[in-house]
């Protein structure tokens, strides 16, 4: 049976809802016509250190701070759905559609308990279902628990996340290409960190794709 006509059964019992606005919308559509028509589409040339590429589905703004707030206190609903589907569009449109494996960002062990679910990695799995591509959220786990990094300036989230990550199956990483997937990249910090760990334990190439990119940062050093 065809995904799609799966969503749509599902939808009789639990309606789709827009991940921005929480509107019942179609089961196979991910956001509302109304959300639709005020996202805003990313088109900056943002590069994480060390990565060969970088794409983002929109630009992350107030629109768009609801949904991903939600998958961060795990509250999922339609969001990945709505969240891969882009990026893997933004993938293709760039060529960057061709992979080996798909890797989420991990979350710390007791913060996956807490929230119940890594969206990272369920936004990953709806790409790996549009692209074709497997998923590994094995591979790489997150063995140090780190500061909040929304609370910290830009030089602080690069150490903040120093040694965050390990690489526990280095077999499945060396050789290829990588593309490494999460919901929100604002400094690129988290992204350099684990592009770095990825390369360091043989991957052939790493790139980079998250649903929202914020455009502007404001470092807490100029507030003060």
């Amino acid at each position: 049976m065809k995904r799609e006509t799966l969503r749509e059964l599902a939808a009789l019992i639990y309606p789709s809802r827009c991940p921005v606005c929480d509107e019942v919308i179609g089961a196979n559509d991910c956001f509302c016509e109304k959300c639709t028509g005020i996202l805003v589409r990313y088109e900056g040339d943002f590069l994480v250190k060390g990565s060969s590429g970088f794409a983002a589905a929109y630009e992350y703004h107030p629109n768009m701070e609801e949904a991903v707030l939600l998958m961060k206190r795990g509250v999922i609903g339609n969001a990945p759905y709505a969240f891969g589907t882009a990026i893997a569009e933004r993938l293709r449109e760039k060529g960057m559609d061709k992979a080996d494996l798909l890797v989420p960002v991990p979350m710390f062990r007791s913060d996956l308990r807490r929230r119940g679910a890594n969206q990272s990695q369920l936004i990953a799995e709806e790409v790996g279902r549009r692209l074709g591509i497997a998923v590994d959220a094995k591979s790489v786990v997150k063995s140090v628990e780190t500061l909040p990094q929304k609370e910290l300036r830009k030089r602080e989230r690069e150490v903040n996340m120093r040694g965050a990550f390990t690489v526990t199956a280095p077999e499945s990483i060396s050789g290829k290409t990588i593309i490494v997937i999460d919901d929100l990249c604002t400094t690129g910090s988290t992204l350099a960190e684990l592009t770095s760990v990825l390369l360091g334990a043989g991957a052939a190439a790493v790139y980079c794709a998250c649903a929202c990119k914020a455009v502007e940062f404001k470092d807490k050093k100029t507030e003060e």
